[in-house]
């Protein structure tokens, strides 16, 4: 989030059994620390961050839904040309997609209209922000947004379940960026697809607290961890990157 603005990324965390993961989506085994097991390690929290460190980066601070109003700012369309973002989304009209950390539903409620004959998922951890999605339902008449409470440790989604996952700004909260990597990687069906729009660490005009961006380079080593292949990157947001990674079939 922009430095002088507080950071309102509404996201969650998924913990699951490793193992199970690992025997369902045929992944390899999490980067451990060779002494622990553990795929993270520790060090001093830096300002803006959390002290835990996942393959080279600090896991960043987040905020939660007090800072709703900054999702819905006026000036959101034309800073992050979201418009764009979601006209380039790669759905169907079947398609069944979730929105991972949906906040107010910025993006759930325009990608309803994408997949008349599928469903969008909303999932987030916290009920008011869920609140605010169904409210907004309600007063536009969707029907094929359902909401789920997520919680640290589970996102509540059924194994090969979803054609495409959406998460804007706040895969780089997470505080299990595995374990979550995992969780998606076991919800998408083969061939399926996850969209991850983040900073451009890369770019020193993005006016962006370092440890919310993240280099192209980065998120490939991450995704890789959990045995998604890199697609492309489309240059397309005057910030962000958009990049598409695939499960194998």
């Amino acid at each position: 989030m922009p430095a002088s603005i507080p950071q309102v990324c509404s996201w969650f965390a998924v913990a699951v059994l490793g193992s199970l993961l690992v025997a369902a989506c045929g992944q390899a085994e999490p980067p451990a620390n060779a002494a622990t097991d553990d795929p993270y390690s520790y060090r001093t929290p830096s300002r803006d961050g959390i002290g835990k460190v996942y393959l080279g980066r600090e896991i960043s601070q987040v905020m939660g839904h007090l800072g709703a109003g900054w999702l819905e700012r006026d000036g959101r369309e034309r800073e992050e040309a979201t418009d764009r973002l979601i006209a380039n989304l790669p759905l169907q009209a079947d398609s069944v997609v979730a929105d991972i950390g949906a906040g107010t539903g910025y993006f759930s409620l325009p990608m309803a209209s994408r997949v008349p004959d599928g469903q969008v998922i909303a999932v987030d951890i916290q009920q008011e922000m869920l609140d605010i999605i169904t409210a907004r339902t309600v007063e536009q008449r969707i029907n094929n947004i359902e909401t789920r409470l997520g919680d640290e440790q589970d996102p509540r989604l059924a194994p090969g379940s979803i054609d495409v996952a959406l998460i804007v700004d706040a895969y780089h909260e997470f505080s299990y960026p595995f374990e979550m990597g995992m969780g998606i990687a076991n919800a998408l069906k083969p061939g399926g697809q996850l969209i991850l729009i983040e900073y451009r660490e890369e770019d020193p005009a993005v006016a962006i607290k370092p440890l919310h961006k993240m280099s192209e380079q980065q998120v490939k080593r991450e995704m890789s961890a959990i045995g998604l292949e890199w697609v492309r990157t489309d240059n397309l947001l005057p910030q962000q990157h958009f990049l598409v990674f695939s499960k194998p079939f």
